[in-house]
């Protein structure tokens, strides 16, 4: 038997959902597996007047302890298809796609381009939001198209229309040329549901050896414990890290969210940190590191349900 396009769960925790473990209730929880089911959820939405977020992997996101009032989309469009052209692929993959998962499946079929993605959390979809990157690669350097959801209907853009920048774009800061952004169902913004990449064909020994130098390396970085991964940009020419060590805030903490003392452009949950512990712990780093150094960090975790206390650049 299929699985149905939409399922619909009423109060739903979005904490266990989250790398950071943090979060109150959803309203509703839609979980989708395709278009179709994107369509059907907004659909709902707007026959309640609903706002609408969209959920991804739920691994660069602070979600307000008062939840979500809405309809939070869970995209689950797992879908991967290769079409190969010689010695070039164009892989299209659905925007819930694992992006660790998926990554290790193109090495092992023997495509290059995404090696450095090797234990990325988070989904497909989430990484072209926000172009994701990490040790020399991104995801600008590879997405021959998108397709977003808008209005009922599904555009397939170029990378020139979506603004790819230093772990952003034209998405994530709601400026897509000629597509209307906003909170709820009958104005919402685009949504990608799904990708196409363009890949090498290389030599999969080399690739699992590249994959698991990027997996060793990964793992000297990362803090253990519930973080949601870097919480900032690094500005021009220098590290947030660095700075925020520099400011001597390893191990600072508000309630239980605490300064990660590996990498100190961390913040690691230790255990019922809240959404509130959070924002004044990036508040505190953030006027600390300004007083310090004159740099201003701005964070590059996104936050739903809430602002920061503070004017983000």
């Amino acid at each position: 038997m299929s699985m149905p396009e939409l399922i619909l769960t009423e109060f739903v925790p979005l904490a266990a959902l989250t790398s950071w473990r943090i979060g109150g209730v959803a309203r509703y929880l839609a979980t989708v597996r395709s278009p179709q089911g994107v369509a059907e959820a907004i659909a709902f939405a707007d026959s309640r007047m609903l706002p609408v977020w969209i959920l991804g992997g739920g691994s660069n996101m602070l979600i307000s302890d008062d939840g979500l009032p809405g309809v939070v989309i869970r995209m689950r469009d797992m879908h991967v298809d290769i079409t190969p052209d010689f010695d070039c692929a164009a892989v299209h993959i659905g925007a819930g796609a694992p992006m660790a998962g998926t990554v290790r499946q193109l090495v092992n079929a023997g495509w290059a381009g995404m090696a450095w993605a090797e234990g990325l959390p988070g989904t497909v979809g989430g990484a072209v939001y926000g172009n994701a990157g990490c040790y020399g690669g991104a995801m600008a350097d590879t997405v021959q198209s998108v397709d977003l959801w808008r209005a009922g209907t599904i555009q397939t853009v170029p990378p020139a229309v979506l603004g790819f920048g230093y772990r952003t774009s034209a998405l994530k800061q709601h400026v897509v040329p000629h597509l209307v952004h906003g909170m709820h169902a009958g104005d919402i913004q685009p949504i990608v549901v799904g990708a196409t990449i363009r890949l090498q064909r290389a030599d999969q020994q080399q690739l699992a050896l590249q994959l698991a130098d990027t997996a060793v390396l990964r793992k000297s970085k990362t803090p253990q414990g519930s973080s949601c991964g870097s919480v900032f940009k690094n500005p021009p020419g220098d590290s947030a890290g660095r700075l925020i060590e520099a400011a001597g805030l390893k191990g600072y903490a508000v309630g239980t969210a605490v300064v990660a003392e590996r990498h100190a452009n961390y913040i690691i949950n230790r255990g019922g940190a809240t959404s509130a512990d959070v924002r004044a712990l990036v508040a505190h780093i953030r006027a600390t590191v300004a007083a310090q150094s004159g740099i201003t960090l701005e964070p590059e975790v996104q936050i739903l349900g809430e602002e920061w206390p503070f004017s983000a650049t």
